[in-house]
């Protein structure tokens, strides 16, 4: 099983930045895909889950405004995209697999800088 996420990212603030996890070893379909991601203010984060059997989406409400969920089936990929970054969205930004709240897998971790 791998978990590959796209390299890293540099933003201004308002900007926005979309996150890549491409699954590998396993059926894509039987499977959550959650995004958590660890900031120096806020320290680890769940960011939220999509369901890739039905494109189902669950943000945290402290995303849900500025948080978009996207799957690509032919690929297994699926991405995450933050809308109206600012600074504090610094961070590493991490997919993990998961089933009955458990996470198993982990992506290697995108960086994510929002600076002027």
């Amino acid at each position: 099983v791998q978990l590959v996420q796209s390299g890293a990212e540099l933003r201004n603030p308002g900007a926005s930045v979309k996150v890549s996890c491409k699954a590998s070893g396993y059926t894509f379909s039987t499977y959550y895909i959650d995004w958590v991601r660890q900031t120096p203010g806020q320290g680890l984060e769940w960011m939220g889950r999509i369901d890739p059997d039905d494109v189902a989406t669950k943000p945290a409400r402290k995303f849900q405004d500025r948080l978009t969920f996207t799957v690509e089936i032919a690929t297994s990929t699926v991405y995450v995209e933050l809308s109206s970054l600012t600074s504090e969205d610094t961070g590493v930004y991490y997919c993990a697999r998961s089933r009955s709240g458990d996470y198993d897998y982990w992506g290697q971790g995108t960086q994510v800088t929002v600076s002027s």
